[in-house]
């Protein structure tokens, strides 16, 4: 029970974190092209690299923190669901080239985002 409330504390954070950020990066970029999303999946991306070396692998921190941490806060932060609307959204619109930007840059980014966390995890 403990680790399930660790998880969903985790997750409230991630998601209003997410919320707040996106929006952010929106009011400055604009909503022609899903910037905040792509964002907070990069950043998250990293940070599940980073954190799962400290965490999963030298075993840093209890069973509940992780859970909260990687589950609850990332799995909320990071958002899938959005990336996929939102492109599905942009193909609908026949801005096909956008959507393909997007799936490129949402996937090549946050798989290199996720290595260099692990690198930088394996070297701390």
């Amino acid at each position: 029970m403990q680790q399930l409330l660790a998880i969903a504390g985790g997750g409230a954070l991630g998601a209003v974190l997410r919320f707040g950020l996106s929006s952010q990066i929106y009011r400055v970029f604009g909503r022609d092209f899903p910037y905040g999303t792509l964002a907070v999946n990069v950043l998250g991306s990293f940070v599940m690299g980073l954190l799962f070396i400290l965490m999963v692998e030298r075993n840093l921190l209890s069973a509940e923190w992780r859970g909260a941490i990687i589950i609850g806060f990332l799995g909320a932060f990071t958002t899938f669901s959005t990336f996929s609307m939102e492109t599905l959204t942009l193909l609908e619109s026949g801005e096909l080239s956008r959507a393909a930007l997007n799936i490129v840059l949402s996937v090549g980014l946050c798989l290199a985002a996720t290595w260099i966390g692990l690198m930088i995890g394996r070297q701390i």
